[in-house]
């Protein structure tokens, strides 16, 4: 009988060594990890407390003066775009308007402590606060459950809350069912709306709420927040990297923790995921050499400008996105001319050259830049072909960015000055420039009138210097110092130390204590003087000594070299206590010229 109970060894053993024992204890480590799921950033950091809402601090602020005093509120509208934390904000109401331990009795924003009703709202299965959406449930019957059930006393919390998300989405029916429970509601009941699109709530429900607009998340601030969670979960991104996020998000912080989420993933572990990963994940142009194309079309270069961007579309760079990049670059060297450098939410060497390219046009122009690349931007997302249609935008843009402005053009007609501008390939060109004598030109032009670079090289601007005159850093100098410009004298020699210079763009390192607006000053009367539009950009190393910094070098060299002379130490050893105070140079008289032998007046004695 033992036979026929023989143990096969083969079989499965006797206890499953997954599984917890009859005592309770739990699965080994490695089992549990392995089967618990994988939670995302952007539900894994879901503010637990009013403190950890990024960006919120006004509402916050004034509903914590609210329940301090007593005047809560019996409902409550959040607006918002997506992301910014209504839902959320929701939540957190219904627990500070149910919040309770054994010392707090009374509604509190105060949540680090976990009260009696926290966990079951956060888990959302307390009875007596209940979230509705209201994109699945739009009709006069849901509302009307809603109004018939809100009579009845709360079961076990303080307040019945009803959380209704996406509260537009409600039939119209539904919200005249609303209106009469939401203007006089019984004192236990309290309405909490979230909503994105707030033109849709109808007036009514409007008034007879408190609302709060959530604002968008700033990018800087966006940035602590990825940067606490990289920190938390033990991942290293690039500063870079992290602002590219923060931007693309446009303000939602869970667009923005779902696309760190996923940034994550694109390096080893253990490893740094670049800026250039991240920007290739996004699908986004290098911002860098977009820059360069916004520089490039402002100057009227439009091949170039066409180059720039098949490097670009060649890279993967989409052409809409390109087209956005320069909206963002005409908005920041607007805002950059009206406020200042410091005022772009940008690396400082790409904040310089954008209120470099802005010192360099007219408001007038850069108004007529946006609207250009704006309707540039509608053709290309409806071309057939967008590449090309970014070629034609860049084409165009290079063209008008030349052109005078209407107020110029007038000015001008009005002094029967010159028109110039249209670009190096307006109509007229050398030909033509050459063929407009005292008759007229060939296409029937007024005598004098020429177009294009032909017009900036033969009829420069009134009282401006040559072009070809300035190829050098010395030769801007001394234009200045003949202009007679004494304050923009002293703040170039004393500021700018120079890296680079051609015709039309110089760059150079600003020293200590520049004043703000020494580049659209320079900018300025460089245009005034020369008849050519110039571009400063400023980089954050690598200048040589300004002028003054010289100066002051070879004096201190000067006044070594004299203290070190053998003749002077003797002095300054004989009578102690002897300073220099100032080093001279004597100049040395010329020598007479000599006097001319006489001359032979040819009379022979």
């Amino acid at each position: 009988m033992g036979d026929d109970f023989d143990h096969d060894d083969s079989g499965p053993p006797e206890r499953d060594p997954n599984a917890p024992d009859m005592f309770g204890g739990a699965p080994p480590p490695r089992a549990a990890e392995e089967s618990a799921a994988y939670t995302v950033i952007a539900r894994k950091y879901r503010p637990r407390t009013f403190d950890d809402l990024y960006g919120q601090e006004a509402m916050v602020r004034t509903l914590r003066n609210a329940f301090a005093t007593g005047r809560i509120a019996h409902a409550f509208m959040l607006t918002g775009v997506r992301g910014v934390g209504k839902t959320t904000t929701a939540r957190l109401l219904a627990r500070a308007l149910n919040y309770e331990t054994d010392t707090v009795h009374e509604p509190s924003l105060d949540l680090r402590e976990e009260g009696r009703h926290c966990r079951a709202i956060i888990e959302g299965r307390h009875m007596d606060v209940l979230e509705l959406d209201a994109a699945s449930r739009t009709g006069v019957n849901d509302i009307r459950e809603l109004t018939d059930s809100v009579r009845y006393a709360p079961v076990e919390a303080r307040y019945k809350v009803y959380i209704i998300d996406e509260v537009h989405m409600l039939s119209t029916g539904a919200f005249n069912a609303l209106l009469k429970t939401l203007e006089e509601p019984p004192p236990h009941a309290k309405f909490i709306f979230a909503t994105t699109e707030i033109r849709k709530v109808p007036v009514t429900i409007l008034s007879r709420t408190q609302r709060f607009d959530l604002r968008r998340v700033e990018p800087e601030v966006l940035v602590k927040n990825l940067e606490m969670i990289c920190e938390t979960e033990g991942a290293r991104v690039e500063a870079e990297g992290l602002m590219l996020i923060a931007r693309a998000a446009e303000g939602s912080v869970r667009d923005g923790q779902s696309m760190l989420d996923q940034a994550i993933v694109q390096a080893d572990p253990g490893q740094t995921v670049t800026a250039a990963e991240i920007r290739d994940m996004l699908g986004l142009a290098d911002r860098a050499q977009t820059i360069t194309l916004f520089e490039q079309a402002m100057r009227g270069e439009a091949g170039a400008a066409v180059e720039t961007f098949r490097q670009l579309y060649g890279y993967g760079a989409g052409p809409d996105q390109v087209m956005l990049d320069l909206l963002d670059h005409i908005h920041a060297a607007s805002v950059a001319k009206a406020v200042g450098p410091q005022a772009l939410v940008l690396p400082k060497e790409q904040a310089m050259r954008l209120a470099a390219v802005g010192a360099a046009l007219s408001p007038g122009t850069l108004s007529r830049m946006w609207q250009l690349t704006l309707k540039a931007y509608e053709e290309v997302r409806r071309a057939p072909d967008a590449a090309a249609a970014v070629d034609m935008a860049l084409i165009r843009l290079a063209y008008a960015a030349d052109l005078p402005g209407p107020e110029e053009a007038l000015k001008a007609l009005r002094a029967g000055d010159p028109m110039t501008g249209g670009g190096p390939g307006a109509p007229g060109g050398a030909q033509g420039g050459a063929q407009g004598g005292a008759t007229g030109g060939a296409a029937g032009r007024p005598a004098g009138v020429a177009t294009g670079a032909v017009a900036r090289q033969m009829l420069p601007a009134a009282g401006a210097e040559p072009a070809t005159t300035l190829q050098s850093f010395e030769d801007m100098l001394a234009l200045i110092d003949r202009r007679r410009d004494i304050r923009l004298k002293l703040d170039v020699e004393r500021f700018i130390r120079p890296i680079s210079f051609r015709p039309g763009a110089i760059e150079y390192e600003p020293a200590p204590g520049a004043p703000a607006d020494l580049a659209q000053r320079l900018v300025i009367r460089l245009k005034e003087w020369t008849g050519e539009r110039w571009l400063l950009s400023t980089q954050g190393g690598g200048g040589a000594e300004s002028l003054w910094e010289k100066q002051k070098r070879e004096e201190r060299e000067t006044r070594a070299e004299i203290e070190a002379h053998p003749f002077v130490r003797s002095v300054m050893d004989a009578f102690p206590g002897t300073e220099i105070i100032g080093v001279r140079q004597i100049l040395q008289p010329e020598p007479a010229a000599e006097a001319p032998p006489p001359e032979d007046d040819g009379d022979e004695d």
